[in-house]
């Protein structure tokens, strides 16, 4: 088990003031700085995606498009509900916010360089539980969507906040499972340690299960695309934020763009090797690891979780909400739990010398191809009998019969519609009707 025998906890909390607000304010400026550039690439590749130019006006390529509406969205007429409570309506987008930038005071961005003429690393701070730091003021903006939604005095946004809550706490439980085994590989919670933990393989290739239950869980966390059910339009109109405007109402978007990098950085520091470099280039090339280059290495592989968060924008619908909570609670929670046991395990055993590894990978593929089949396996047995439709005695007037009600899902073609002719004899449209189909038709206007 990896130890903290080299100090990496030893280099922080030496620095002097001055170089924490420098490195504050530099963190500042590039989360701001990536929000405008993530919010023109997510519209210039789904503008691609769906054989559109996207943004090009305002700027080399459009890059100062993300500028303009933001300059827009300032001087937009600031508008607060009659039915609003005001204190907690104005608070609300900063609760949201604040968290966000906070979370990165801990995540790594490169070793320690040289920075202004003083020795540092390139993190603001961190702790022994560093990890649990981000989830746990990552979690405060949960209470920012719920009182957005109460404050509004709005129907629509209630709905939107309490069904953001719902949904935000728990996919949380599932993505905090699939940490449990990086810590038990790792043998800490902090962040930088976790990087160093993982110079000769990536944990997401030796923890592919964590790895893939948090990708789904980040997705679900920060309500994008297809889980972004807080903000179903159809039914909800906008989600908690309808009736925000101007600032207020850009807040909301900062947030989510932070938050969406935030779970970014936390997968590459905790699964893809962090600031390292990819595997295979550190042999080829000395210096991949030293100095400022890690930056680069690290902003590619946040750049490749922020394409992903696009790519499903643009290509998948949107689920049900039933289906999307059940697919947290009855699968991935249960995966994640049985996973970190298995991990559990065969990590006792590796360290026991129980068994060796060919043996160890055999039993934990064996376990997850065995899991996949428990989850996956259809519900519905093969010779289960179909739902049949219950007919409906039509009253009214023939000339509209109404449609059959079913009992639940139906399977096969419609059943015929019989329409009551003038002259007494019922017309009959026919379909394939499936088994066990029974209509009542009408007759003529003098029967009824």
């Amino acid at each position: 088990m990896y130890t903290a025998a080299d100090g990496a906890l030893s280099a922080f909390g030496q620095d002097p003031l001055w170089i924490v607000i420098v490195k504050a304010v530099l963190i500042f400026l590039v989360l701001v700085l990536l929000t405008l550039f993530n919010i023109w690439f997510e519209r210039r590749v789904v503008g691609r995606m769906q054989h559109r130019i996207g943004p090009n006006v305002n700027g080399p390529f459009g890059l100062l498009q993300s500028l303009s509406d933001g300059a827009k969205l300032m001087f937009k007429e600031d508008i607060i509900p009659k039915a609003a409570d005001t204190v907690v309506f104005l608070l609300a987008p900063l609760i949201i916010v604040v968290p966000a930038f906070v979370t990165f005071a801990v995540i790594p961005f490169g070793p320690e360089v040289n920075l202004f003429g003083t020795q540092t690393p390139l993190q603001l701070t961190d702790m022994p539980v560093a990890v649990l730091f981000v989830m746990a003021i990552a979690s405060i903006g949960i209470y920012g969507i719920v009182l957005a939604g109460w404050s509004s005095g709005s129907t629509y946004s209630l709905l939107g906040g309490l069904r953001s809550s719902a949904q935000m706490i728990s996919y949380e439980i599932s993505m905090g499972l699939a940490l449990v085994a990086v810590f038990m590989y790792a043998g800490s919670m902090s962040t930088a340690e976790i990087v160093e933990a993982q110079d000769d393989l990536w944990f997401g290739l030796i923890l592919a299960p964590s790895f893939v239950i948090y990708v789904i869980s980040m997705v679900g966390e920060t309500n994008r695309a297809p889980f972004d059910l807080p903000e179903a339009e159809g039914e909800l109109v906008g989600g908690f934020h309808t009736e925000y405007s101007g600032m207020k109402f850009a807040m909301f978007f900062l947030a989510e763009y932070i938050n969406m990098a935030m779970v970014s950085a936390l997968a590459t520091t905790l699964f893809l090797g962090g600031w390292k470099a990819p595997w295979g280039v550190e042999h080829l090339w000395e210096g991949a690891n030293e100095g400022y280059w890690p930056v680069l290495w690290f902003f590619g592989k946040l750049l490749l979780f922020i394409f992903m968060f696009i790519w499903l924008r643009g290509t998948l619908p949107r689920l049900r909400y039933d289906q999307f909570m059940a697919f947290g609670w009855k699968v991935l929670i249960p995966g994640a739990l049985g996973w970190v046991v298995l991990v559990a395990l065969v990590r006792v055993m590796s360290l026991e010398n129980t068994f060796d590894r060919g043996t160890l990978v055999l039993v934990a593929a064996g376990a997850v191809i065995v899991a996949a089949i428990v989850l996956f396996w259809p519900s519905r047995s093969g010779g289960a009998e179909e739902p049949t439709a219950r007919p409906v005695v039509v009253t009214g007037d023939p000339a509209f019969p109404v449609p059959l009600m079913t009992a639940g899902a139906v399977r096969g073609a419609a059943a015929p519609l019989t329409f009551g002719a003038p002259g007494g004899t019922p017309t009959t449209v026919r379909g394939e009707s499936g088994p066990g189909d029974d209509v009542r038709t009408s007759t003529s206007q003098e029967e009824n």
